[in-house]
């Protein structure tokens, strides 16, 4: 017979495994295409990554994940000014995409809610970023010209994300 101590020790190292390959899937996904555009706005694939993993595990998996990729990009990067933000702006996003999507039990098989998941975080990504930007470079004009390109990476990640999800889930391989 198996204890349950046994067990937890065992969920445990699952899911620190689980972060730690979603917070390399989503560093490289940022840091191996990624485009800068204009003051502060950065055009990359590591929000799909943040969305996918929030879809398939849920906002504490996506929470840790993002802000760990995420924020290491910004470190090992010209944008490490960004570092602090990033942590919390990527952490609290994951969290609502994966509270959203596993909401009523779904798990992130219900498209609606997990689009839905997808604009919410999405726009407190634009919110938290056009604050960190005011307080950057001082100035609460500044941040609205990276509004755009802000918006294009969030819509980037869902047009990755949905269909990637939709696909994994159909594969059964995390049932």
């Amino acid at each position: 017979m198996v204890s349950n101590s046994h067990f937890d020790e065992k969920n445990k190292v699952k899911e620190l495994v689980k972060i730690g390959l979603m917070s390399a899937l989503i560093y490289i996904s940022t840091a191996a295409i990624n485009v800068p555009i204009g003051p502060g706005g950065v055009i990359h694939l590591g929000d799909s990554m943040i969305f996918v993993t929030a879809i398939l595990f849920g906002g504490k998996t996506a929470a840790i994940s993002g802000s760990i990729g995420m924020t290491l990009f910004d470190l090992l990067s010209p944008y490490a000014i960004w570092a602090p933000f990033t942590f919390a702006v990527k952490a609290v996003m994951g969290y609502i995409a994966g509270t959203i999507s596993h909401s009523k039990d779904g798990k992130g098989n219900n498209l609606g809610r997990n689009v839905l998941a997808i604009i919410i975080s999405g726009i407190w990504m634009i919110f938290g970023y056009y604050i960190a930007e005011a307080i950057i470079y001082g100035n609460i004009f500044a941040p609205v010209a990276t509004i755009p390109a802000n918006f294009f990476q969030v819509l980037g990640g869902a047009i990755i994300a949905i269909p990637l999800t939709m696909l994994i889930k159909k594969s059964g391989y995390f049932k």
